[in-house]
């Protein structure tokens, strides 16, 4: 994806990847009862890691007023040192600061409410610089990852990109970590970066374990 998006923006302008993107996702996905689930939640960090903002749009639904969302942006358009945005679920943009109960942290960027992307090469060239030393993770992820772990659902390590986002996000938490996916359809690079990262597998369909966890026995 991340390769057709820079093909996109070398051939027809940045404008117009921004614009398409903002179509592609314009309409509201379906909220499916695990997001509805985890919008009563007293989450203290959730990361949706696509596109669509269904994960905002159940927090909003679900009536929060408890929530801020932090954003990736792209650098492409701006002219000083900016790696996220901050937004109450009214769309608001905010100052960075602690005071929520819950931080939805999209890294990649999402549709709502401004339309910021991070998706072709030349947006991750300088987060990928970076990242390493986590310049480009927010204050309050660093902060509230500590002493926790991670729960993977709906997540594919089956891409050097997103291993490289996903280990930085887990960067000095203390676990454990666990991760829903078919071991039989596990590269060889993601086994081997679950057992570096210390994540462990729970292979089942992604659907029962949804289930499972919204309607328990």
């Amino acid at each position: 994806m991340w390769s057709v998006a820079q093909f996109i923006e070398q051939r027809r302008h940045r404008r117009t990847l921004q614009a398409w993107m903002a179509e592609i996702f314009a309409s509201s996905a379906p909220l499916t009862g695990l997001h509805a689930w985890l919008a009563t939640l007293p989450l203290s960090l959730i990361i949706d890691s696509w596109y669509d903002g269904t994960m905002r749009a159940a927090l909003v639904a679900n009536g929060r007023t408890d929530v801020v969302e932090i954003q990736g942006v792209t650098r492409a358009n701006e002219n000083r040192d900016i790696w996220t945005r901050t937004y109450d679920l009214s769309g608001k943009e905010l100052r960075p600061g602690p005071a929520a109960k819950t931080v939805l942290y999209t890294p990649h960027g999402s549709v709502r409410p401004a339309a910021n992307f991070l998706v072709s090469d030349a947006d991750y060239v300088e987060v990928l610089t970076e990242i390493d030393i986590q310049t480009p993770i927010p204050e309050a992820v660093k902060a509230r990852r500590t002493n926790r772990g991670f729960f993977f659902l709906g997540c594919r390590f089956d891409d050097q990109m997103l291993r490289i986002f996903a280990r930085q996000i887990m960067k000095r938490s203390n676990g454990p970590h666990f991760a829903v996916i078919d071991a039989k359809t596990m590269t060889k690079n993601e086994r081997r970066f679950c057992t570096e990262c210390g994540i462990t597998l729970i292979d089942l369909p992604i659907g029962e374990v949804a289930a499972a966890l919204v309607n328990p026995a």
